[in-house]
């Protein structure tokens, strides 16, 4: 993985066909008026989807109750729909590339909206967790194809901006998920209170759809193609790696005993024929599945490493508190979801000023924000630490309000800082690269800080086991930082070579 020459374009401008209303691959056009709009409905469409990540945790006691599932099962209502998702990104945005990402995205959608339906009428858990798969993978399906059509109708300033808002969408829509869970079971009740956890996308699903067809841009380079060309064996390759990987991370709380972790570095064997494979697709002349010349662009494979190990620790961080809130202090679904709230508002309000504010600042306000998220998470470890019994909920507000803060600088400006570079006509697999790091991160926080979580109750409670659980969440976010650092001082060793002034986008 080089470093990005200095010669690379601005952000914004990778290979110029990158704006709004442009014709994809030379040429420009006047920016589409219905950018904005069209815009909207890609960012319900994603909150639908990340949505379904969170909203689900708080649902399981009244799925348990309501379906008599047993804890295996729960594990893959839970598991499966990630697995799913992370599974179908990369292959998903390159679909979008090569036969279009309007159509693409409706398949997904429509998919997802029925898989929802299913979810809700499910009538056994053996139902319920196969639907859930489908719904994950429709989930995979539709979110690279957002980061891909941001990048076709923005770029310069607008870009920053669309992917602020989709920022927004991706924290508000991960912390949130508790609460708008815990609201529905509340009015419907606890029994059958479940299902409208995944009703609730019915309505969604049907306007969103209406909306695409009519607002979304066509891909201009796309046509028909061959099932050859989209590289069938390395989509298998890389499914099969990504499978192999993750499986030891969902189920590791199922499966005892430390064989399960020979997967993984027989997933790593996997993925790295994937890497052979594909570098002979392109030596060959075939497009290949992920275009490997991507990870030359120091901002990218920075970026997605920085995202996978931030994810780690960020998504963790509600599994754990809910657990807490929930079993450990009988915290209602609802008051469990309202004390996750200032975490939402807080990355709900800095995602927009992110989103602008990263043009000027570059990688530096992400390292800000990621020192931010582990003020916050270390402040409410003290907080959980001085704050006995059931008033720990009101402690945390404020250290879980800076850390939202701070996870608003890191998501939407590291997403367009990552993407800045690319490509558009490689935009689909490559934001579907960036979010499967973001699910590898996922799985692999919530297994190595769930089972430090796990192993603490027994014998110190939960409130020490909380502890214990942020302070590993902490680790992952250091360690992000730590890449944020490495690539600022890079930008600037970079510029005092060439001998250009400083200039913080480069950063």
């Amino acid at each position: 993985m080089a470093p990005q020459s200095a010669s690379e374009p601005e952000p914004g401008r990778a290979g110029r066909p990158d704006g709004p209303g442009r014709a994809g691959d030379g040429g420009e056009a006047a920016p589409d008026p219905r950018r904005w709009k069209a815009l909207a409905v890609c960012l319900v469409a994603g909150f639908m989807t990340l949505l379904d990540i969170s909203i689900v945790n708080v649902a399981l006691p009244s799925i348990r109750e309501g379906l008599h599932t047993p804890t295996s099962d729960l594990q893959w209502v839970l598991s499966g729909y990630a697995l799913a998702y992370g599974l179908f990104l990369i292959p998903a945005g390159r679909l979008g590339d090569a036969r279009g990402r309007r159509v693409v995205f409706m398949v997904g959608l429509a998919l997802f909206t029925l898989a929802s339906a299913a979810c809700g009428a499910a009538q056994s858990s053996t139902w319920l967790v196969i639907s859930r798969l489908v719904q994950g993978l429709a989930g995979g399906v539709v979110t690279p194809q957002i980061s891909a059509l941001i990048q076709q109708m923005f770029s310069g300033s607008e870009r920053g901006r669309a992917f602020g808002m989709f920022g927004t969408v991706v924290g508000i829509s991960t912390a949130v998920g508790p609460l708008l869970g815990g609201l529905l079971i509340q009015v419907a009740g606890e029994r059958e209170g479940w299902r409208w956890v995944f009703y609730v996308n019915l309505p969604l699903g049907i306007v969103c759809l209406a909306l695409a067809r009519r607002l979304l841009p066509d891909t201009p380079a796309a046509g028909r193609v061959r099932v050859r060309e989209l590289d069938p064996f390395g989509v298998l390759l890389l499914g099969a790696g990504v499978l192999t990987l993750l499986l030891p991370f969902v189920q590791e709380q199922q499966w005892h005993g430390r064989l399960k972790w020979l997967l993984v570095p027989l997933a790593a064997v996997v993925l790295f024929g994937f890497v052979k494979w594909e570098s002979r697709c392109t030596k060959g002349g075939t497009q290949p599945v992920l275009n490997l010349s991507l990870f030359r662009v120091r901002s990218f494979w920075l970026g997605c490493l920085l995202i996978l190990l931030y994810f780690a620790g960020f998504t963790s961080i509600f599994f754990i508190t809910t657990l807490y809130l929930q079993s450990g202090l009988h915290y209602t679904a609802l008051q469990a979801g309202l004390a996750i709230t200032p975490f939402a508002l807080g990355a709900a309000a800095a995602a927009g000023v992110g989103g602008r504010l990263v043009g000027r600042f570059g990688r530096p306000l992400v390292a800000v924000g990621l020192t931010l998220v582990a003020a916050g998470l270390v402040m409410t470890a003290f907080a959980v630490q001085h704050v006995p019994g059931r008033g720990v909920g009101w402690a945390m507000a404020v250290p879980l309000l800076v850390a939202g803060l701070g996870s608003g600088l890191v998501i939407a400006p590291n997403q367009t800082l990552t993407l800045s570079r690319v490509p558009v006509p490689m935009a689909g697999s490559a934001g579907g690269t960036l979010q499967t790091g973001q699910r590898v991160g996922s799985a692999i926080g919530i297994a190595a800080v769930g089972s430090v979580f796990f192993a603490q109750v027994a014998g110190d409670g939960w409130s020490a086991a909380y502890d214990h659980g942020l302070i590993v969440a902490v680790a992952f976010t250091v360690a992000a930082l730590m890449v944020a650092l490495a690539d600022v001082a890079a930008g600037r060793r970079e510029r005092n070579r060439t001998g250009e002034g400083v200039s913080p986008r480069k950063s």
